[in-house]
């Protein structure tokens, strides 16, 4: 509800539906087309494409700032969250273009119980595929079961890597944003913000996942981007799992 209230409270009409993502999506689809409103939002499909691809647009604001901040250092890895994939795909694309040959090993990392890009990745056909059903993940703003068609077209380009991740990971990069080393700088991530950061930990920690450091070229060397979308939007679940523990780490 803290987050409907904080919708609320820009002075939108809200509602609840009892469907997924994909479907609330659908349903937005057609009370627009019945109330003669606008659909914004960066799912994209064969004939809607325009607003989606400005949407993704926009996300390369980020990138671009980042390349600003990091004065000429080269980028050895770069792990991206996806949703519907829209902005991992603006921004792969962004940086497959200014690094050309030279670009980092791109990750996407999805929650497991809604990991369309990976499954898309996965059947190696160059098609999208959807999970369905209820796609019951911490990491609310990545549950979504169809992807956006020109993200994908450009993450099955230049995306090395696809990862389909259970809650704990975002959970842990969670804990380690906001609960930083010396003089690293907190952070104070939600769930899909987090997820990526909390893979990276994993993997750079967990013995029994050496193959993976092997597979992603990762070791102490490598220059490792990152990207926080959101703050504690659900501050209540926030702290269950920063301060209560809930999906600990193993």
């Amino acid at each position: 509800m803290e987050r409907f209230n904080n919708i609320k409270a820009l002075g939108a009409d809200v509602f609840i539906t009892d469907v997924n993502y994909d479907d609330t999506v659908r349903l937005a689809k057609a009370n627009a087309e019945k109330n003669g409103w606008i659909l914004l939002q960066d799912t994209a499909w064969e004939g809607y494409t325009s607003i989606p691809g400005w949407i993704m647009e926009g996300y390369t604001t980020m990138a671009y700032e980042i390349i600003e901040q990091l004065r000429g250092e080269e980028l050895t890895h770069i792990f991206l969250q996806a949703g519907v994939g829209a902005m991992a795909g603006a921004i792969t694309g962004f940086f497959a273009d200014y690094y050309q040959q030279n670009r980092p090993v791109i990750t996407i990392v999805e929650p497991n119980k809604a990991d369309c890009i990976y499954k898309s990745a996965e059947a190696k056909d160059g098609s999208i595929h959807t999970v369905t059903g209820d796609l019951d993940t911490i990491m609310a703003g990545l549950a979504c079961g169809e992807p956006c068609t020109i993200g994908w077209n450009v993450l099955k380009e230049y995306a090395d890597n696809y990862v389909s991740v259970p809650d704990y990971i975002a959970a842990k990069g969670m804990r380690i944003l906001g609960n930083p080393l010396a003089d690293d700088k907190r952070v104070i991530s939600g769930e899909s913000g987090a997820v990526t950061l909390g893979f990276v930990a994993e993997v750079m920690q967990n013995q029994s996942l050496s193959y993976l450091r092997e597979q992603l070229e990762m070791n102490k060397d490598s220059k490792i981007l990152c990207i926080s979308t959101e703050g504690d939007t659900d501050k209540e679940n926030y702290r269950r799992i920063v301060w209560d523990g809930l999906h600990p780490s193993y």
